[in-house]
């Protein structure tokens, strides 16, 4: 069989939620909250001890929702360094999820490396080749941080890059991550510019970390606006309630769609001229771009 890339995402996934893979009340519940996609985790979330019932039921629950044209179905396996990791992808392939997201990565070597195992599992298990997709944790490893710019071209499975502010302080020996204004340290600061210029260069979606307190609403909004303002186009999310105000704040507003509609509309009159002029102002190929950006977030087409 030929290997094909992977579709293109139109639309980006505004909103990630965990769910504990051996939580069968969490599992239940969670595919009514409304978020872009659920990440079925086998990782941080699972004891050790459970493991096995984890993967048993996550199998079960991606057979028994074979629809996903609402919210697609993610599952966080174990790092591929441990003797979990690959058990938890023979396992999980069957039941065909949407996409694998992959912990504690250390470059664009170990994506490669999971999509090798995917090739294999997807022929076994008679699932088009590629269809299964890649989202890497990019920023729970000094080494990760360090070889962000790694990603670009090495497989067509990869949907996005994400990074991890809590495992990083572990794997830095730092007491927190945040200073006593709640902002981010210098060197998560760091890790989170270069997930998102990483995932730029790679061309696909950066999506930023979780908001830890999942009570505090008016930061979370506050820093879904930064992240979204800063070029972000969703956020991991642990907690049901976290998924309404991060799908807000992520989708633009009336004027913004108005706005990004005017400019694809000139560009479409002006024949494929490289430069437009609207409200007195001169617009180029960017400005195109970002529109086009705009509406896929606003589920338009351009």
């Amino acid at each position: 069989m030929t290997a094909t890339p992977a579709p293109a995402t139109t639309l980006p996934l505004k909103s990630l939620l965990f769910v504990p893979g051996d939580s069968e009340k969490k599992l239940g519940k969670a595919m009514h909250v409304g978020a872009s996609a659920l990440i079925l985790d086998l990782e941080d979330a699972v004891p050790v001890d459970r493991i096995g019932i984890a993967r048993a039921m996550v199998r079960e629950f991606l057979a028994q929702h074979i629809d996903r044209s609402t919210t697609r179905l993610w599952v966080r396996i174990n790092a591929l360094d441990t003797p979990l990791g690959l058990h938890d992808l023979a396992e999980v392939v069957r039941g065909r999820p949407d996409g694998i997201v992959l912990p504690k990565v250390r470059s664009g070597r170990d994506v490669a490396v999971l999509d090798d195992y995917l090739t294999a599992l997807e022929a076994r298990d008679g699932i088009a080749q590629r269809s299964i997709r890649i989202i890497p944790v990019t920023g729970e490893t000094p080494q990760a941080v360090l070889n962000a710019s790694s990603y670009e071209s090495v497989s067509p499975r990869l949907a996005g890059l994400t990074w991890g502010a809590e495992d990083l302080a572990t794997a830095v020996g730092a007491s927190g991550n945040r200073n006593e204004n709640g902002e981010f340290e210098f060197t998560f600061q760091l890790a989170r510019s270069l997930c998102l210029l990483g995932a730029h260069a790679a061309g696909v979606q950066a999506i930023d970390t979780v908001s830890a307190d999942f009570r505090d609403h008016a930061r979370l909004e506050r820093e879904v606006r930064a992240s979204r303002r800063a070029g972000f186009g969703g956020k991991l999310c642990i907690h049901p309630d976290q998924v309404a105000p991060v799908n807000a704040g992520y989708a633009p507003d009336e004027a913004e769609v108005a706005h990004a509609r005017a400019v694809v509309d000139a560009f479409a009159r002006a024949g494929g001229a490289g430069v437009v002029q609207i409200e007195g102002r001169m617009l180029d190929k960017p400005h195109l771009s970002h529109a086009q950006r705009v509406l896929a977030l606003a589920g338009h087409r351009s």
